[in-house]
């Protein structure tokens, strides 16, 4: 064994994530019918035991208690997202809640009072529903009133937000409602969904305007999820598979959000389909390309393994990106049977240096990574607390890969565990549990997990002993 100690850059961001409709539950405030309580009206029973998002952990009312458990588990810096449905409760338009803004003024006072940085994201997946109704992300009318809300709440928290984000992962309401069935309202349309997704860009766009007028000292970018794509073998046609899957799941945001243009391989394919998005203008394409990310984060939680079709296309089905590659279980792979999800620890090395070598090395940081398992209880000593070690060693090994792209010249600022007390997570509810804090459902009390305490100390010293010969 070489065990050293693996320290990382001075000021590094130790914390967590999670989103308002994950973890606010509804409270009193006011607050707009979103996307996802709708559908649970409509279909309770795709969700996870039936439970709703009207509870939640409870953060409205135990944002105190909160904040102080982030400060117990090691937080320098936290990110929230501010929810549109709160901030403007009649349907996502009209006037500012001043309820919603003495809440999120109160949250995030009480953060900065205990030197956590408020990391604030404008969406994460809860479209009001009467803008859904209006065509979503289809709309101009929801692209320029999310514009709206961004501005509303620059000029509500600019003095109190250390970085904005725009969005976080605006692929999984494009893919989840348009191609794979597991956002609502749930269409299977490609062409409907570019559109969707050319608007979502767009919109980023106009937010980072607006950021620049209100001159603030804060950054502003934009939280994607990003798996480093794999070949099966270096077969000619396998590598083909893999360059398009990368087109369609890293290419088609990273370069629009970041650089300000459109991957031109892939506008030439879907132009080929006829699946390129009809309304857009060459002002739209001009405002994309002068306001782009000045920060990235980066949510890295699996690897993608694709190959060559083996199976002819079905032409009279929905045009998928599948049509071009299928996916390839890669023999001897480790996974997180719970959640269906690989564990490949060097992809977040890959990662970062794709980052480094393609996108100009961009401030980045790691926005979400993190272990999800179900009946946790089963871990529980007798005082209550999960001894979750298996999380302990997720964290570390992943760490122990970005530690290594640092030094390979990475401009990594930080580490954001997702997540920080176990929140309700979409359709899945409580099945799997990611946090530092384990919350008991029915009493809503929190208990700091090992993993919590570990956490700490590994924010305290700044990093942790590793055996580096386990780096490949």
């Amino acid at each position: 064994m070489n065990k050293q100690q693996l320290t990382f850059p001075e000021d590094f961001w130790w914390g967590s994530a999670w989103s308002a409709e994950q973890a606010e539950g509804r409270g009193e405030t006011g607050k707009a019918e979103t996307v996802w309580e709708r559908w649970y009206k409509e279909q309770p029973y795709r969700f996870y035991n039936r439970i709703s998002s009207e509870v939640t952990t409870d953060h409205i009312h135990r944002y105190k208690e909160d904040v102080q458990l982030m400060k117990d588990t090691g937080h320098n810096s936290f990110r929230v997202s501010i929810s549109w449905a709160r901030m403007f409760p009649n349907d996502g338009t009209g006037e500012v809640n001043p309820k919603a803004v003495a809440f999120y003024r109160d949250l995030f006072t009480e953060m900065n009072n205990k030197n956590i940085k408020v990391f604030a994201n404008l969406y994460h997946f809860d479209m009001p529903a009467k803008l859904q109704d209006k065509g979503g992300w289809e709309s101009r009318e929801v692209v320029d009133a999310y514009a709206n809300f961004a501005a509303a709440c620059f000029k509500e928290f600019g003095d109190l937000v250390y970085h904005w984000f725009t969005f976080n992962e605006p692929l999984g309401p494009i893919l989840g409602s348009y191609l794979e069935d597991f956002h609502y309202p749930n269409i299977i349309d490609f062409k409907r969904g570019a559109q969707a997704a050319f608007f979502t860009i767009l919109a980023h766009a106009k937010a980072i305007s607006a950021h620049k007028k209100q001159k603030l000292p804060s950054k502003i970018g934009v939280i994607l999820n990003l798996s480093p794509t794999f070949p099966r073998s270096q077969n000619p046609a396998d590598v083909q598979a893999a360059k398009i899957a990368d087109l369609f799941y890293t290419r088609s945001f990273l370069d629009p959000m970041v650089k300000g243009e459109f991957p031109e391989e892939l506008t030439a394919l879907l132009k080929e389909y006829n699946q390129l998005p009809a309304d857009y203008t060459a002002e739209d394409l001009t405002l994309i390309k002068e306001n782009t990310a000045q920060i990235l984060g980066l949510n890295y939680y699996e690897p993608r393994r694709v190959k060559a079709r083996l199976t002819t296309v079905n032409s009279a089905g929905p045009f998928l990106p599948e049509w071009f590659f299928e996916n390839h279980i890669m023999p001897g792979r480790r996974m997180n049977d719970y959640r269906g999800w690989e564990i490949y620890e060097k992809g977040i090395f890959d990662l970062c240096m794709d980052i480094k070598n393609n996108y100009g090395n961009i401030e980045a940081f790691i926005s979400e990574n993190g272990m999800g398992v179900a009946d946790e209880e089963r871990f529980m000593d007798e005082t209550g607390q999960v001894i979750d070690d298996y999380r302990i060693t997720y964290i570390q090994d992943h760490l122990a890969y970005l530690w290594k792209a640092i030094q390979e010249g990475c401009n990594i600022k930080g580490y954001h565990l997702w997540t920080f007390i176990d929140c309700w997570s979409w359709i899945n509810s409580y099945k799997n549990r990611y946090g530092l804090v384990s919350l008991d459902l029915p009493t809503q009390k929190r208990t700091i997990k090992k993993s919590g305490e570990f956490y700490k100390q590994l924010s305290d010293q700044n990093g942790f002993n590793y055996d580096i010969d386990l780096l490949v």
